[in-house]
């Protein structure tokens, strides 16, 4: 099973690991991509200003900027360390045990605008780049990215639970791949589609997921494992199922 999570526009700085080194990420057939965009990256950070419009940034923002210059230079950290907000919070990975990391490394991935994919041990640096952001000289970033990403997630050969927002799902869909959507549900059984709490509750699920001991193959087994662990899901369609809140 691989579960493959969004990513945050909040990063944590720093990191102890080496600069990027492309060739030791997960997938390397993505790396000419993966440099075109760096390059276009640091290019752009010359330019306040340019960043700043195809950033979508704002004057307390402009620190973004300086990241995006330091790029190649800047130190790393595990993928799963450096994103952070809402989803991380309630996965919590600094809280799992050895073991707990251990799967958590085997089957988490998170989605990227600059890297199409990476595995949660990938040492990145903190950078700036949204899934709806246009660099200057590409088109869509989803253009630049499903030619390549697609193929490559589609070669992964597993379960895939696909639980990257909708612009990170369209830069390279995975065909197949199961997805989740989280709904409250009130005391007369009408239901709303969650917005502030979704990624709360994509944290848990996902916690729950890297512990559990079973093998998670299709989806009918992955609603069992979730149901066991207290979740109240629902096989929506044989591609999706939903998951329901008070």
């Amino acid at each position: 099973m691989r579960v493959i999570l969004p990513p945050s526009e909040t990063k944590s700085d720093g990191g102890r690991g080496a600069p990027l080194d492309l060739d030791a990420l997960v997938l390397p057939q993505l790396n000419p991509v993966r440099r075109k965009l760096a390059d276009a990256l640091v290019t752009l950070s010359a330019d306040l200003d340019a960043s700043r419009k195809a950033l979508g940034l704002g004057e307390s923002q402009l620190a973004e900027v300086d990241r995006n210059a330091e790029l190649w230079l800047s130190p790393t950290r595990p993928a799963i360390e450096r994103y952070t907000g809402v989803l991380y919070d309630a996965l919590d990975y600094p809280g799992m045990t050895r073991a707990g990391k251990a799967k958590a490394a085997d089957r988490l991935m998170i989605g990227s605008a600059l890297f199409g994919v990476v595995a949660a041990t990938d040492l990145i640096p903190a950078y700036r780049l949204s899934g709806g952001s246009r660099l200057p000289g590409f088109g869509t970033l989803g253009s630049v990215w499903r030619p390549e990403l697609s193929p490559a997630l589609d070669g992964l050969d597993d379960f895939v639970l696909d639980l990257r927002s909708g612009v990170y799902q369209k830069l390279g869909p995975v065909a197949g791949a199961v997805t989740a959507t989280v709904v409250t549900e009130a005391a007369d059984g009408s239901r709303k589609v969650v917005s502030h709490f979704n990624k709360h509750y994509k944290g848990l699920i996902t916690r729950d997921l890297v512990q559990t001991r079973a093998r998670v193959r299709d989806i009918d087994k992955l609603v069992a494992v979730l149901s066991d662990a207290g979740h109240r899901v629902e096989l929506t369609s044989p591609v999706e199922i939903t998951v329901v809140t008070e």
